[in-house]
């Protein structure tokens, strides 16, 4: 399949539901009677993941290592190499425009990022996360200050809308639903919702940053990446420029086999 299975048109229907879905959702955290609804939802959320973290145990420690910075890399090397394993998802000659693609629609959202925060700081719209909100909550960083000090657990913020890594994880299993069909697609969100998860059990973001935050900047982002000629003619664009590279890695032994430098 040629470089065409990326969208080249602009596809208008699909661009005005993202954006009308991505303000609709925003709008139903900001007016106050659905708003009401949105704080029951994210405190009942925050209480059946964290509560039981204060039993110490197994949970305790999974989700303390789930919040460790470094794996928060190692999610991110699982992103990749689910993307990039030649016919997992995309054939071998896909590989590399696909890759773009995603660098294009993920480029997008972190501009849309740095202007949201402005106009969420601006508008006062910013809060606290749970963990330092609500009295009693099972800190992690106090549980393993060990590892708090060797490996920066990640359990507050004080400044948690929208969550950023949910935003990530949520424009990578977007875009990867395009392509990826029945166990494959399934492997996609697992590990979206994997990666989300430990956010939220230790209480560094409210549901909400993910679910309205997150949400709405990967749609927006998805809209213009994915739904306009963008996503093509910039990945074209990075298929040329990165050309004279790729063809002469692609004369080594071991990295000329992998499809993202061979195309094949």
């Amino acid at each position: 399949m040629s470089s065409t299975f990326i969208n080249r048109h602009w596809q208008p229907r699909a661009l005005l539901v993202c954006h009308v879905v991505a303000f609709a959702l925003l709008a139903s955290w900001l007016w106050q009677p659905t708003r009401e609804l949105w704080n029951v939802f994210d405190l009942w959320l925050f209480k059946l993941l964290n509560d039981p973290v204060h039993a110490g145990g197994l949970w305790a420690h999974v989700w303390a290592i789930g919040s460790m910075r470094p794996v928060d890399a190692g999610v991110g090397v699982v992103m990749l190499a689910v993307m990039l394993k030649a016919d997992l998802i995309f054939t071998g000659a896909q590989v590399r425009r696909a890759l773009f693609a995603f660098l294009v629609a993920l480029t997008v959202m972190l501009l849309m990022r740095v202007l949201f925060a402005d106009l969420v700081e601006y508008m006062g719209w910013q809060h606290a996360s749970p963990s330092l909100v609500v009295e009693g909550s099972a800190r992690l960083t106090e549980m393993f200050p060990a590892w708090e000090e060797r490996w920066d657990l990640k359990d507050s913020a004080s400044r948690s809308f929208p969550g950023d890594h949910a935003s990530v994880l949520l424009i990578w299993a977007y875009f990867m639903s395009f392509f990826a069909r029945g166990w494959r697609l399934l492997l996609v969100w697992a590990i979206t919702a994997i990666g989300i998860l430990p956010r939220l059990v230790a209480g560094a973001h409210w549901g909400a940053d993910a679910f309205v935050g997150g949400v709405f900047l990967s749609l927006l982002a998805l809209a213009w990446s994915c739904y306009t000629p963008l996503g093509y003619r910039a990945s074209e664009w990075l298929e040329k420029v990165t050309l004279p590279i790729t063809s002469r890695l692609a004369r080594l032994p071991l990295l000329g086999r992998l499809s993202i430098v061979s195309g094949r």
